[in-house]
């Protein structure tokens, strides 16, 4: 993918897995830390079998329902005191046991305990601060992107060629996901380069799309380029009302690519720092 952008106007070790999402390093009960990929898109923390394994705790008597981007599930749950990384504390809690599909990691630290912090994540020194927002403004060489919630998400307004589309941040997501409504705007048939591809989610549900190059994205003052979109008629979007409206998903194939992305939730707005942007500031 290629970005152009415009002319220059405490920390917890972290690590990206295999496809790119971040791990934040969380102690839950005072034990850990453990990995769980930071997810945006997420509305609750989850812990895979082996964690609770660790800790020593057992499954509560009601399951419940969970909802990723291609099903529902009703999975086991557990009771915590405490989760903590950074200046995020969240007590107590009831965490979710779902399948281990995170490429290593051993969870999702979801939104619940966000809506005041800020995260910041340098990808280039795989680096990430989860702090209380402190309301700072962006810095040299970055872009902003303003936000707003949209059915609990963070979102923004793109445009993805000259369709205007919501795009939610997912940093919990693999691939970025478009649904059929945008890929319709965009185009009436199905390209000749279209490539079929399955979506998994925490549930396990298999969902089937196709991988177009998309037309360039405009978010903020950025173009993205040479982005790849899995078009798919995917159960999140008709969960959250969004099957109608074109949306799309931005999710690590996008985000990671960046040098250095913030995302502060008190002042609603996404600071984005570019490699070509950071290259310019350090002329």
């Amino acid at each position: 993918m290629l970005v152009e952008a415009p002319e220059p106007k405490y920390v917890a070790p972290t690590l990206r897995d295999r496809i790119g999402r971040i791990w934040a390093p969380v102690l839950i009960n005072g034990k850990g830390p453990f990995r769980l990929v930071l997810d945006t898109g997420a509305s609750h923390s989850a812990i895979i079998s082996r964690v609770a394994d660790t800790l020593g705790v057992s499954a509560q008597t009601d399951p419940i329902l969970v909802r990723g981007v291609t099903g529902s599930a009703v999975v086991p749950a557990v009771h915590v005191d405490r989760m903590e990384v950074g200046d995020l504390l969240i007590e107590p809690s009831v965490l979710p046991i779902v399948a281990d599909v995170f490429g290593g990691a051993e969870g999702v630290l979801g939104r619940e305990g966000l809506p005041d912090k800020r995260i910041f994540a340098d990808f280039g020194r795989d680096k990430l601060v989860i702090s209380r927002s402190r309301r700072e403004r962006a810095g040299l060489g970055f872009s902003v992107v303003p936000l707003k919630i949209t059915r609990g998400l963070l979102a923004t307004e793109v445009r993805v060629g000259s369709v205007k589309t919501l795009a939610i941040i997912d940093t919990g997501g693999q691939q970025t996901v478009g649904n059929l409504a945008l890929r319709e705007a965009l185009m009436k048939h199905r390209p000749s380069d279209a490539v079929g591809e399955d979506i998994i989610g925490v549930t396990l549900d298999l969902q089937h799309g196709d991988t177009i190059a998309a037309p360039p994205i405009d978010i903020g003052t950025l173009k993205l380029r040479q982005v790849r979109v899995t078009f798919a008629d995917a159960y999140l979007f008709e969960h959250l009302k969004l099957n109608q409206q074109p949306t799309l998903m931005i999710g690590m194939d996008v985000l990671g690519s960046f040098d250095v992305l913030i995302i502060d939730y008190k002042m609603r707005e996404m600071q984005i720092r570019t490699r070509r942007s950071m290259a310019q500031a350090l002329r």
